[in-house]
């Protein structure tokens, strides 16, 4: 896939949405050993919704893809009242911001959206890497991207191969992480050797753009 056209991203989001509905019960078990056993259902809500949530602002945004994604970002927000509800929204915004005024996402426009979400998680979470958190799947994936598509012959599918295989590494690193926010923190010594739950769920919204892209 060369670029995603505007009338294409609902498909993108609806890849996203089906894999965390598949993954919903595996993240909740997950995150009810050192977090509050809904994360699951917080992804497969606010990512399952997202779809519909776009084509409803589809018409408003004139085929502008950027403001396509903020309107529909801020409906999301709404949708999942949660911490990490509000982390992935607030990425889906400053995703879309740093889309504004583009018609299709080609390889530059993936790398620019996929940094653009991480950095709106950072600012929304006030967290940096290392602390072990969603943040350090999605940082690494946005810097993948970003470096991948300066490269003479990259594709927009091969720049979301780099974020995908640097999602991963990145969520097996916090395995040796030292958690810092939540109740993981107040139970780090079980956190050792365990990948963290938020960077499993990042992985998986970078697994399914690649998915669909690739």
């Amino acid at each position: 896939m060369n670029e995603i056209t505007f009338e294409q991203v609902p498909e993108l989001f609806e890849k996203i949405g089906g894999l965390f509905v598949e993954k919903k019960e595996e993240l909740c078990e997950m995150d009810a050993r050192l977090g509050d056993g809904d994360l699951g259902l917080t992804m497969s809500k606010g990512f399952g919704s997202l779809p519909e949530l776009i084509r409803a602002e589809s018409e408003g945004a004139a085929g502008d893809i950027g403001k396509l994604l903020m309107k529909a970002g801020m409906k999301m927000s709404s949708l999942v009242p949660s911490t990490m509800g509000f982390l992935m929204s607030t990425g889906v915004m400053e995703g879309g911001k740093a889309l504004k005024g583009k018609t299709v996402i080609g390889k530059a426009e993936l790398a620019e959206y996929l940094t653009g979400f991480a950095a709106g998680v950072q600012k929304r979470g006030k967290c940096e890497a290392g602390q072990r958190t969603i943040y350090d799947a999605i940082l690494p994936a946005a810097q993948a991207a970003a470096d991948e598509a300066t490269k003479e012959g990259s594709t927009t599918e091969s720049v979301m191969q780099a974020a995908f295989e640097a999602a991963q590494a990145g969520c097996e690193a916090t395995k040796d992480m030292v958690p810092v926010f939540g109740k993981a923190a107040v139970h780090a010594a079980q956190c050792v050797g365990v990948v963290d739950q938020g960077a499993v769920a990042g992985c998986y919204m970078i697994q399914g753009m690649h998915d669909y892209i690739c």
